[in-house]
């Protein structure tokens, strides 16, 4: 509504000459004329972008402009590890301000998220363990103080004096330890619950410094910058205190003494030896700052504990309890197991599946801080790791949600302009009932149906004779492809929407879903008709981002078809000779470059090139990529969206990607089990590293003929390879391509299966 209102208020002449004389008339540059300028390099379309990603930016880069007054002038208080980097001129992460507008985390957009199954609440710590609590809110900082009044801060210290880690045991938490010459600070974050409500747990201590002082101070930033801190107020009992009149920070213990100051007056850690202690702090500016010093010698052995209770993170109200929370074992229990002799891998496959959980409470997110949204893009990916994996009832709960965001013309709306959603949702209902064997429910039929129908609405007339003719319109898709344009992304997802619109519909709406068939057949013919062929073409055989664009990293939304839609054959030369495009114009130190937007090194993009060399027995180079994304993890076992080339941080996005953590588990399960067109392709990715120091197996995880456990060991000068199999239907053809060993297939007969392989 916002861009229609805004594009109807531009279009009125005597509005557009009332604005270009104003601002010729004060020395400004003309809006309208450089609105059209910028348009210029976009095709036209309905939206020039999503009005919530609008929103968004506006937001992300007012925060900028603060970071930008607040930072740069106060370089004498305690900043979080991106500003410490990307303030010091010796540094890699160094970001020159002059003319800059906003200053922004692009450097070091890394973090991890803690919680419990179920919840989502997102407490998140930062690289060096700056922990913020509420989403979006100030943050809690652990120091140590020496004797002699010197601050031992861990945002200072570099990659080899700090070691962080992310477990899941009873719980999930982030360990961290900062280290100075025999002198450490061990911090650990949780999220619990405390008479049924959340509360961010934080254990801190410190060891080798004798006496002195343990630290706890609240922060007004976070790892996105500044989140003003208004009023602080000490509790009575001086154990904690009350920030902005809304949140409780609670110590276990009354600390020595505490400062607490506001903007005006500098960083409460310059004043740690208050005259006259205060007992609360009001600040205009929003930059007020406390220290809570606690005696080490007082508490040599037992953790300070620090709780801030998570009510409700975007009101004032306290939130309702949190009743029937599942534990940890109980929620893993129904994913796949995967067991390989390669420690690296197997923790971050343990650890994304232990974070897609985390992130699909009720709803679907991306991401624990920046993108805890919902993307029907990012959704049907990571319900496809989730649900494939065996998590069908939390998979079938978000999907639940699907059908109450269409409108009522079809349109699966998660942002305007974006026009693969609904071959997405589409795919993913289909997805999920082909893995499962259920029934379609009523509800999800309707919806189904009404969904293809707005592709077949949506598409341009085939007629116009136009290069685009019978595409989607053009759109911003998928966001990191480049400006608005008719993008194959948009149309492969189509195509895949009305082939699973078809085969869910045939049985109670046959002839609807004879004209999806249809329509779905000449759709693909269109758009391979459309791929630009013409003489002299620099990369001839490549598929470009859309028939209107010269090759660029843009063509990476063209795998599509391949991975995940399988709707081209395995080993596609037109593919190929993309894949081939990206690996030579579009990648850096190993990984997919992303050089719009993102411009760093993406992890899950890398991954579906992975994907589409696997598929087409290109192994060795599939196995080079993984290897690139085990590299690209942070100490935690996350991945954010891109990754900065130089400094190995984030530099786009969340701090933890789930559409990341969703290909690195697909990844991992399709080496060792893939459909292909009614069969099923066993351990054709299986590294001989990961078996042949005993068994490596996976499973049981689902495919559209049954659940399906692989289990390869070794077997003299050859292996041996199990398949377990609870078959639905006609048991599919079993095709063993074990690397280095002799191939064998046939029909899977029996529920468990043994193929007995020899060297080649």
């Amino acid at each position: 509504m916002l861009e229609q209102v805004s594009r109807m208020f531009l279009n009125s002449w005597p509005v557009r000459y009332l604005i270009t004389r104003a601002a010729r008339a004060y020395g400004f540059l003309d809006p309208v004329n450089l609105v059209a300028k910028i348009r210029g390099f976009a095709q036209p379309s309905e939206f020039s972008e999503p009005i919530e990603l609008l929103r968004a930016g506006m937001l992300f880069h007012a925060r900028g402009l603060v970071n930008t007054k607040a930072i740069q002038n106060n370089l004498d208080w305690v900043w979080p590890y991106w500003v410490e980097r990307q303030f010091n001129p010796a540094d890699e992460s160094f970001i020159p301000r002059a003319f800059s507008f906003s200053h922004i985390n692009l450097t070091h957009r890394n973090w991890t998220a803690v919680g419990l199954p179920d919840v989502a609440y997102y407490p998140i710590v930062d690289p060096r363990g700056l922990v913020t609590p509420q989403f979006d809110g100030w943050s809690l900082d652990a120091w140590l103080v020496t004797p002699g009044g010197e601050l031992l801060l861990p945002s200072k210290l570099n990659e080899e004096d700090f070691i962080q880690t992310l477990s899941l045991d009873e719980t999930l938490r982030v360990r961290s330890r900062a280290q100075w010459d025999g002198i450490s600070l061990h911090s650990e974050v949780t999220l619990c619950l405390h008479n049924h409500e959340p509360h961010c747990c934080i254990l801190v201590h410190g060891q080798g410094l004798g006496s002195g002082y343990l630290a706890v101070s609240l922060r007004p930033y976070n790892p996105e910058g500044i989140s003003f801190v208004e009023k602080i107020a000490v509790n009575p009992d001086g154990c904690g205190w009350r920030i902005n009149s809304r949140h409780s920070v609670l110590f276990d213990r009354k600390p020595a003494r505490m400062a607490l100051s506001v903007y005006t007056e500098g960083d409460a850690s310059q004043h740690l030896n208050p005259l006259h202690p205060a007992r609360s702090a009001t600040c205009e500016v929003g930059m007020a700052t406390a220290v809570a010093l606690f005696k080490l010698e007082d508490s040599p052995v037992k953790p300070l504990e620090v709780r801030i209770p998570i009510y409700d993170e975007l009101t004032s109200r306290r939130g309702p309890a949190v009743a029937g929370v599942p534990s940890w074992p109980d929620a893993m229990a129904p994913f796949a197991r995967l067991q390989i002799g390669d420690p690296a891998a197997q923790r971050l496959f343990d650890l994304a599946v232990a974070n897609l959980v985390l992130h699909a409470p009720d709803e679907v997110y991306p991401g624990p801080y920046t993108y805890k949204r919902f993307w029907f893009r990012d959704a049907a990916f990571i319900l496809n790791a989730i649900v494939t994996l065996g998590g069908v009832e939390r998979a079938r709960r978000v999907l639940r949600h699907f059908a109450p965001r269409q409108r009522r013309d079809g349109y699966f709306l998660s942002q305007e302009g974006e026009w693969d959603s609904n071959g997405e949702a589409i795919w993913m209902y289909h997805r999920f009932l082909a893995s499962t064997g259920e029934p379609a429910p009523p509800e999800w039929l309707r919806a189904i149906r009404k969904g293809a129908r707005w592709i077949l609405r949506k598409r341009l007339p085939a007629d116009s004779g136009q290069p685009v003719a019978g595409l989607l319109p053009a759109g911003f898709s998928a966001e990191h492809l480049g400006p608005n344009d008719f993008y194959y992304w948009d149309d492969f997802w189509g195509v895949a929407g009305l082939r699973s619109a078809a085969e869910l519909l045939r049985e109670s709406q046959p002839k609807f879903a004879a004209e999806c068939d249809r329509e779905a057949a000449a759709f693909l013919r269109t758009i391979e008709e459309s791929i630009p062929h013409r003489p002299g073409r620099r990369f001839p055989g490549a598929i470009p981002a859309s028939p209107k664009r010269r090759m660029d990293s843009g063509a990476v939304g063209s795998l599509v078809a391949d991975y995940p839609l399988h709707l081209f054959p395995a080993g596609d030369e037109r593919i190929l000779r993309t894949a081939d495009y990206l690996r030579d114009h579009s990648s850096h130190a190993g990984g997919f470059f992303q050089n719009m937007i993102h411009s760093g090194i993406n992890p899950y993009l890398t991954l579906h090139l992975a994907q589409v060399r696997l598929r087409a027995g290109h192994i060795a180079t599939a196995w080079e990529l993984m290897d690139r994304v085990v590299e690209l993890a942070s100490p935690t076992g996350q991945w954010p969206e891109a990754i900065h080339p130089r400094t190995g941080g984030g530099c786009m996005g969340d701090g933890e990607h789930m559409w990341a953590a969703a290909e690195w588990v697909l990844m991992l399960r399709n080496c060792f089990v893939r459909e292909e067109r009614g069969r099923l392709v066993i351990a054709a990715g299986v590294k001989p590293s990961w078996w042949s120091g005993g068994a490596a197996s996976f499973g049981p995880t689902l495919t559209p003929h049954g659940p399906v456990t692989i289990r390869v060991e070794p077997d003299g000068a050859g292996a041996r390879v199990r398949v377990e199999g609870a078959w639905r239907g006609a048991p599919p053809e079993l095709d063993v391509q074990l690397p280095g060993m002799a191939a064998q297939a046939r029909a899977a007969a029996e529920p468990q299966m043994e193929f007995q392989l020899s060297g080649r």
